[in-house]
């Protein structure tokens, strides 16, 4: 049986433990999320998205230059700030000829930037740290997107057929008791759902189940 978390306010429905996309100690992580903006306008060169391409697994400033086409001393250049903003790392050293190279991977596989780097209003901070349920909604849509990144990288260089699944579903109430009602019942249903087929020692899965109004960007496939 799985234990799921159920906050009526629906500010919470998970099930607890632990999120397979931290990274762990010199390993770069499936994908990595760009919060800063001196980050971003590093990363806004497109000469330095393909070194970090190239850079999915460890390589030297040689060894992408040769994939690029480029000169070593460039490539050595944008490495350098790709690394002054942690988009990449040193992970070792190896020998060639007479020469001593750094090896460098960037810090994600893929790179996601977040929305926050935008946000220079504290007034949508604020209003986060009052309304939970609205707080959490923008978290699960982040760690949403970034699942959803993951997963195709897996599909795409790895591999992988990816078993997933996502519905979507437009409703329209009567009135507000309809609409908590109709929430009431949703939760609870997919409670029973969850503690009948959850397994602690089976394939693990995120489900993400939300509500909320809906607004133009909701709308935006349907026209």
């Amino acid at each position: 049986m799985s234990t799921w978390g159920l906050d009526r306010g629906l500010d919470k429905f998970y099930c607890p433990g632990k999120d397979p996309l931290l990274k762990e100690p010199g390993l770069a992580q499936p994908v990595h999320v760009v919060e800063d903006i001196e980050a971003l306008q590093v990363l806004g060169h497109p000469l330095r998205v393909r070194i970090l391409e190239l850079l999915r697994e460890p390589g030297s400033a040689a060894t992408v230059a040769r994939e690029l086409g480029e000169t070593r001393q460039k490539v050595n250049y944008h490495l350098k700030e790709l690394e002054r903003v942690a988009l990449v790392e040193p992970v070792g050293e190896r020998r060639a000829g007479n020469f001593i190279e750094t090896l460098y991977e960037a810090a994600g596989r893929s790179f996601l930037v977040s929305p926050r780097v935008a946000w220079s209003d504290p007034r949508r901070l604020d209003t986060l740290r009052q309304q939970h349920s609205l707080e959490n909604l923008v978290m699960v849509g982040a760690r949403l997107e970034r699942d959803a990144i993951s997963l195709l990288d897996r599909a795409a260089f790895d591999g992988e057929q990816i078993a997933s699944a996502a519905v979507e579903a437009d409703v329209h109430f009567a009135d507000e008791k309809d609409r908590a009602a109709f929430l009431e019942e949703y939760l609870a249903a997919v409670q029973q759902l969850c503690d009948r087929y959850g397994s602690r020692d089976g394939l693990p899965y995120r489900v993400v189940l939300a509500a909320h109004p809906m607004t133009e960007t909701s709308t935006e496939g349907q026209r």
